[in-house]
């Protein structure tokens, strides 16, 4: 009975040892549990402050590549405008170096004509003088000459032959004068319609230096905003590459932040699991004590677990359903979106979007990737004509883009006015149309 006795209180002795153990060694782990699952929680905190700081500049980004493709648009209209005015330019150079070279011939000819309207002038006159002298000598005398001719005459004929030969001088004269006459007033004709044309050319050769000066003052003047766009461009674009650099860098920190926490999580649960094992190690000893400390006797001992099971409802993103063909359903979920804003480099369908940020969150909502600017889309897909247009189909303008939805309209991101909208399709020349579905 006092061997008995004795086993029993050595039994208890164990058991408190053990139950003393346990009570000293379980608040270790818990502060340590604890102190894991605060610090996971602490990276979890600085992962979504990463996250939100990522957004921040994902949106800057956006509106960066936005002002980016604005700003490469007026790039590239206003370089097209310097191509046409030099083409302009160019070619009112050519016509006015032609109109000079015609001009000089226009001076060597009026040279030429004025020199053969003097010696016309010059013959004429001495014609003239030669008349004068012979009449002079023929008819200064008065009758006294004729009645010489007459009584001079051996008879009736040769007297009739000699006044024929006066009348025929005279007439010859006269004729030499009216010919030299008329050929000076054909020259002196010439001549005036040479002055005529050169006072022509000289008119059209100043109208043609004015549209020069002009084009040239066009094209410095376009130059110049040429080159404020460029320094606009590479203050965007760097703009830009500052952002991008901003986020890389976030989804480093986001990167390792999750590492942490995951080994972290992996901390925890070694912890628990060390946890688990010392309790149960703990009961086994307990166990083998109590069978140790009696004789013969019997103990009986339960174990249950717990089970716990986590799980988690995931809600999916509905899409859009509509019925027709694919193209008439991006032309009708398109039209949705009327009467929300415009915002530059936007890309959000109730927020705002510029022009090619709706296209293509249109069609990235079902499915298809299609370029971010308005310039790069005129080359997605596949051209048709405008005849051959089907709802869901890309009208691409200068600088500007929207989606056909039949019927000669289209719905795009208009301006910061009037925000998305319906509008005719020809509104304005339509460069391509480009059918992606």
């Amino acid at each position: 009975m006092h061997k008995r006795n004795r086993k029993q209180v050595r039994f208890l002795a164990a058991l408190l040892a053990c139950a003393m153990m346990f009570l000293v060694a379980e608040p270790v782990r818990a502060s340590s549990i604890s102190d894991l699952e605060r610090q996971k929680k602490e990276l979890e905190d600085q992962k979504r402050e990463a996250d939100a700081r990522k957004k921040e500049e994902q949106q800057r980004y956006n509106q960066a590549s936005g002002k980016v493709s604005s700003i490469q648009s007026d790039v590239d209209e206003v370089a097209d405008e310097i191509d046409e005015i030099d083409a302009a330019l160019v070619e009112t150079i050519a016509s006015v170096e032609m109109i000079e070279e015609e001009i000089e011939d226009k001076k060597k000819q009026i040279e030429e004509t004025t020199i053969e309207y003097e010696a016309a002038k010059e013959t004429e006159r001495q014609q003239y003088e030669a008349m004068k002298l012979r009449i002079q000598f023929m008819y200064e005398k008065g009758d006294t000459t004729y009645l010489q001719i007459l009584l001079e005459s051996q008879n009736f004929g040769d007297m009739v032959n000699k006044a024929e030969y006066v009348e025929r001088l005279y007439e010859y004269d006269r004729k030499m004068l009216e010919d030299y006459q008329a050929a000076r007033e054909a020259v002196e004709a010439l001549k005036a319609k040479l002055e005529e044309e050169m006072a022509e050319l000289e008119a059209q050769e100043h109208e043609l230096m004015e549209e020069k000066e002009s084009l040239e003052i066009i094209l410095a003047d376009r130059k110049a905003v040429y080159e404020d766009y460029e320094v606009q461009l590479a203050q965007a674009k760097q703009e830009a590459a500052v952002y991008k650099a901003n986020i890389r860098k976030q989804n480093d920190e986001i990167k390792k932040l999750e590492a942490a926490a995951a080994k972290k999580q992996s901390e925890i649960d070694a912890a628990k699991q060390a946890e688990e094992e010392a309790r149960r190690a703990q009961e086994l000893a307990l166990q083998n004590q109590a069978s140790q400390s009696s004789s013969g006797g019997q103990s009986t001992s339960s174990s249950g677990g717990s089970s716990s099971s986590s799980g988690g409802n995931y809600a999916s993103a509905s899409s859009y359903s509509g019925t027709g063909s694919k193209g008439q359903q991006i032309a009708n979920y398109a039209c949705q979106f009327i009467g929300n804003p415009y915002v530059p480099g936007g890309t959000s369908l109730t927020e705002g979007a510029d022009c090619s940020g709706f296209v293509w969150r249109v069609y990235k909502d079902f499915g298809y990737s299609v370029p971010r600017t308005s310039y790069s889309l005129r080359s997605t897909g596949t051209g048709v004509s405008y005849s051959e247009a089907q709802p869901g189909d890309i009208m691409c303008y200068a600088g500007h883009v929207g989606i056909y939805i039949g019927n000669g309209q289209i719905v795009h991101a208009s301006t910061q006015r009037s925000g998305i909208k319906i509008t005719h399709a020809t509104y304005k020349e339509i460069l391509s149309v480009r059918r992606v579905v």
